[in-house]
């Protein structure tokens, strides 16, 4: 292991207690958190109001620090408490009365995706919904669906059930070349997988910090590609999102940057326990950290092979992010006895393994040995 992996390991206290391969569901959080956690509650115990003077800052630093971190400029990020909250309040910028009136998705979106376009049918959207084949995308086809009634096209970066990865360069293209906007779900990629918004060329990403970016599970972000925020005006809307909200006078326009996508009074716990994950992650470097959970992954999947499972998850490094799913006889009661025993991992359909930076080849074959005898517990 990466020496500087092998520091950070010591910053996750969980890994000294069980075998944590679920990052694709929550990430193991940092030791210091909970130093946030206590000066919050002094603050607290304390509380003037001139205390907003530094959480004001915090959460600006921090939707910055987001920003740098996929690739953007400071000003292009906005956070929030859960990705449907965003995703509903950009959906809320757009006309959906014309010709083109089409949000073109797939069927392997996170349920909350075809959830709330469906909601927007009501004004006038059109959702089409495009087939997958076996828990993966076929890029023409999805391109085939994008055509000039097409308002945004909303996919998944990396399935959120297999860890399957979009083209996104070719959708991006096809979408652009026909007018139409593309909104990213990078929820199951974003800090396992290296992202670089400007070289993507996505209108809009969004994601969130209790995953693969160890941070807290009230905390997401939308960027927004900074030439169309002047075009942005979110029906969803609050006084954080004007001008010059701290002024705390009648709200006339929109801030210039992404926080005219805010609502009211900020989350501000959540961005400030979450940059203590988002800096360990930089201090690394995504570079780094997607090296090495190729290498996890690859074990997972030989593992796997040599006990005769069946492996989901693409096997080509570019078409899979940090997660392998694996399905074979009783794999629900097999996940559900390793968890009991300490050995953390998921279950959606099919038993989910997910190492990230933190973890060890060791560990993972720990868990794989522990998982292989469950699995002919099964059998016998």
């Amino acid at each position: 292991m990466d020496a500087t992996l092998s520091a950070v390991r010591a910053e996750f206290p969980l890994l000294e207690k069980v075998t944590y391969l679920n990052s694709n569901s929550t990430g193991a959080f940092p030791r210091g958190m909970e130093a946030v956690l206590q000066r919050y509650g002094q603050t607290l115990q304390h509380w003037r109001d001139e205390a907003w003077e530094g959480w004001w800052a915090d959460w600006l630093g921090y939707m910055d620090a987001v920003a740098r971190f996929i690739g953007a400029p400071d000003g292009s990020v906005v956070t929030d408490t859960n990705l449907t909250t965003l995703l509903g309040r950009l959906g809320t910028c757009f006309d959906y009365q014309g010709e083109r009136r089409r949000v073109v998705t797939t069927d392997l979106e996170f349920p909350t995706v075809p959830f709330l376009w469906k909601g927007f049918e009501r004004y006038g959207a059109e959702t089409v919904v495009v087939p997958s084949e076996n828990g993966r995308m076929d890029e023409e086809r999805l391109c085939a669906a994008i055509d000039e009634r097409t308002l945004l096209v909303s996919v998944t970066h990396a399935s959120s059930s297999t860890g399957a990865m979009l083209d996104l360069a070719s959708v991006v293209r096809r979408a652009h070349a026909v007018g139409a906007l593309v909104a990213v779900d990078a929820y199951q990629s974003v800090g396992a997988v290296p992202i670089d918004v400007s070289a993507l060329g996505v209108d809009f990403l969004l994601g969130g910090a209790h995953k693969w970016m160890c941070g807290s599970i009230e905390s997401a972000f939308l960027y927004v590609r900074p030439a169309l925020l002047p075009t942005l005006r979110p029906a969803a809307t609050g006084w954080i999102a004007g001008e010059n909200p701290l002024t705390f006078g009648p709200v006339r326009d929109w801030a210039p940057t992404a926080r005219r996508m805010a609502s009211g009074t900020p989350a501000v716990l959540p961005s400030q326990l979450s940059r203590v994950g988002l800096d360990i992650l930089a201090s690394v470097g995504m570079p780094t950290i997607r090296a090495h959970s190729l290498r996890c992954t690859a074990r997972v999947m030989e593992r796997a092979d040599e006990a005769g499972f069946t492996v989901v998850t693409p096997r080509q490094e570019e078409r899979r992010a940090g997660v392998v799913a694996l399905r074979f006889p009783g794999d629900a009661a097999v996940a559900q006895r390793l968890v009991a025993s300490g050995f953390i991992c998921s279950y959606r359909g099919m038993l989910r393994v997910a190492p990230h930076l933190y973890n060890t080849l060791e560990e993972v074959d720990r868990f794989m040995d522990a998982l292989v005898a469950e699995a002919r517990k099964e059998k016998a």
